[in-house]
């Protein structure tokens, strides 16, 4: 099948090896970082009392904004951890539309991490929009939309591998 795909002596550029190797890192540590760094944030916020802290009207740190933000970002961060357990199953069992949801979980980070950042501008207009941990984020996120998206697109390996039907 893959034999259009391979040059002079070579193996068919077929299964998970060169690249898709750091693509296959990328999928399995992502929701591990997702649970390792973030999860005990919000466990944090409900264990020291900075939920009622920010959420209560009258305390000096209330804004209303507050309680929508933490549970957007709460609701959207686990349901990132299920979305790259999926695709994770798509990758390792080599599944066509792989690469269009691997696409879209990177992109939708971006935003993600670009409208959360909006939001929480609303309650801190004076500072700048992207703090030094938002902005490495930011960045991390944008440099792998720069490497792996195209990758992904044009790399004859992937064409190859991700062939089987849901």
């Amino acid at each position: 099948m893959a034999e259009h795909l391979k040059g002079i002596g070579e193996e068919p550029l077929e299964g998970i090896g060169g690249w898709l190797w750091l693509v296959a890192l990328g999928i399995v540590a992502s929701p591990l970082r997702i649970i390792f760094l973030i999860f005990p944030l919000y466990s944090e916020i409900f264990k020291d009392g900075s939920w009622e802290i920010l959420t209560s009207s009258g305390t000096e740190a209330y804004h209303p904004m507050w309680a929508p933000i933490i549970l957007a970002e709460m609701t959207i961060n686990a349901a990132l951890v299920l979305t790259w357990i999926f695709v994770g199953f798509l990758f390792f069992l080599k599944k066509a539309i792989f690469p269009k949801f691997y696409i879209c979980i990177l992109l939708f980070t971006l935003v993600f991490i670009i409208i959360d950042a909006m939001a929480v501008k609303i309650i801190f207009p004076n500072d700048p929009i992207f703090d030094p941990d938002t902005t490495k984020e930011l960045v991390r996120t944008l440099v792998a939309c720069l490497i792996w998206i195209p990758y992904i697109l044009i790399s004859k390996r992937v064409q190859a591998t991700f062939v089987k039907k849901l």
